[in-house]
């Protein structure tokens, strides 16, 4: 016989489970009602209560299919192939894999390494060289790492993300870019080579107005780790529009690094204002060099391309002492933390078309040593960072490809203030996931393992380092399923002096 606290507990339960009942009745009731008696969705109308579940199972359905329904290859933008071995990197497992690829190899646009039949040996590899940027600048910048952290600003991502990939960057000898969003105490944490970028909003360095101002600059300049400017004119996900920082990401010390105003939402405009021409251009990277000493280039997303042979011949009306240090060229399926859907799949073009592209309008106009040419957009894995050097890039920047290092999930929610692995919000309780110290460590791991992979890439090919990679060492498969070097898709112009071209192989 049971005791009689225990028929008490027994009967209170039963009561609160008919309550309960009774309240999710009524709330179907309430639910029936409004559904049938509202306008603006047929389904719900026709369907109360059972047709909300369209919409529950359509909003799972972008994280099940990643997990029971996509095959290694099929995801977008990112598919689980390129996941697992930024995963495996990070982690510095082994990332060899057995049976044979996944991968579909008549798909046009692949790239395919011309192996060589006596590849580069042990002995006669060679580190990866560095590069000069800025060669009369005051102060230069020898970069050593050809992969390094694309523009991601602080706000957009959370303090730990900034942290970890800051000290991620020392660690593995890469730089970091700070995005549009301005320099914070957060990427100066780790010690690491900085690039500051000056998006069109000047966050970071602009009086309360917003103009643009030398005073700051000079501040943002005066630190050490600040080693170069990009100007950003556009970015591949979104050209032709501004950024976006929703108010619910405007943090009192976000809203104090950019200077505006807490809470509010903070968007860019979609250009420099006073930035109307190639002159314009010139004038104000030239003014940035003066004022901070350091190299100064721009970002930008390739379409029109006209622009930048024009921009060239007026280099080389200046002085080549003129020209930008450096040119990050953005892909059209770039990423981004919010953008309209029509910007990301339609406008721009990706980046296996617009790097030779201008690589050839630079080495045309005789200034291919002279301005240093940085590839970004969705090359996240080391044959697609190899095909960039052999295309013509000096360096190659990731952003996502980060993101996975720190332990992104590819949740889609950059936006939303609600990413679950910390990365993209500033809810603290999301935040306590991401740990700095630990995810540095991987941030650093991704780096090195992808430029030894590039490296193997290169040594297969038979030269002893990535910078030594050409177009004739990769095949790009056509329409028909059979490949063609890639310097006979793309020949090359380089400038035999300034009136005299010749078509060469690359």
């Amino acid at each position: 016989m049971l005791p009689n606290y225990m028929h008490q507990a027994l009967e209170l339960m039963a009561t609160l489970f008919i309550v309960a009942v009774g309240f999710f009745c009524l709330f179907l009731i309430f639910m029936y009602i409004r559904d049938r008696r509202q306008t603006s969705d047929a389904v719900l109308r026709n369907y109360p209560i059972v047709g909300h579940m369209r919409y529950i199972l359509s909003d799972l359905g972008e994280f099940f299919r990643q997990y029971f329904f996509a095959m290694d290859r099929e995801e977008m933008p990112f598919n689980r192939a390129q996941r697992g071995w930024i995963g495996r990197a990070a982690k510095n497992k082994d990332n060899t894999v057995a049976f044979g690829s996944t991968k579909y190899l008549k798909e046009p646009g692949t790239a395919i390494f011309v192996n060589c039949p006596y590849p580069t040996l042990e002995k006669d590899a060679e580190k990866t060289s560095s590069l000069v940027i800025g060669p009369y600048c005051k102060n230069p910048f020898e970069a050593k790492s050809i992969f390094n952290i694309s523009g991601m600003s602080y706000g957009a991502l959370s303090a730990p993300a900034v942290r970890a990939l800051s000290k991620g960057a020392k660690m593995a000898g890469c730089w970091m870019n700070t995005g549009e969003g301005a320099l914070s105490p957060h990427h100066l944490e780790g010690g690491c080579d900085i690039v500051f970028q000056v998006g069109t909003a000047k966050y970071g360095v602009r009086t309360t107005e917003g103009a643009f101002s030398d005073e700051k600059l000079r501040d943002v300049a005066s630190h050490s780790q600040v080693r170069m400017f990009e100007i950003k004119m556009s970015q591949g996900a979104k050209p032709g529009k501004g950024g976006i920082l929703p108010g619910a990401k405007v943090t009192p010390e976000i809203a104090k690094i950019r200077g505006i105003e807490q809470g509010q939402d903070s968007i860019s405009p979609n250009r420099h204002p006073h930035i109307n021409n190639n002159d314009d251009l010139l004038d104000f990277v030239a003014h940035i060099r003066e004022v901070t000493g350091k190299p100064v280039g721009f970002k930008c997303v390739i379409g029109a391309y006209g622009w930048l042979e024009d921009l060239t011949n007026k280099v080389k009306e200046r002085g080549i002492e003129s020209a930008p240090d450096f040119i990050t060229i953005d892909s059209a399926d770039g990423g981004t933390g919010a953008a309209p859907m029509s910007l990301i799949d339609n406008v721009g073009l990706p980046i296996k078309e617009s790097l030779p592209l201008v690589k050839d309008i630079i080495k045309k106009a005789g200034l291919g040593e002279r301005i240093k040419i940085i590839a970004s957009g969705k090359l996240i894995t080391p044959s697609e960072v190899a095909w960039a050097m052999c295309a013509g890039a000096d360096f190659v920047v990731s952003a996502r490809g980060f993101m996975f290092s720190l332990g992104c999930i590819q949740a889609l929610k950059c936006n939303k203030n609600t990413c679950p692995t910390g990365i993209t919000t500033h809810n603290e309780r999301l935040q306590k996931g991401l740990n700095p110290e630990d995810k540095a460590v991987k941030v650093a791991n991704y780096c090195l393992n992808m430029v030894h992979e590039v490296e193997t890439i290169a040594h297969s090919c038979g030269v002893p380092e990535p910078r030594r990679l050409k177009r004739f060492h990769v095949r790009m498969v056509q329409e028909n399923g059979k490949s063609i070097p890639m310097d006979e898709l793309y020949p090359t112009v380089i400038a035999r002096d300034t009136t005299e071209q010749v078509i060469v192989k690359n």
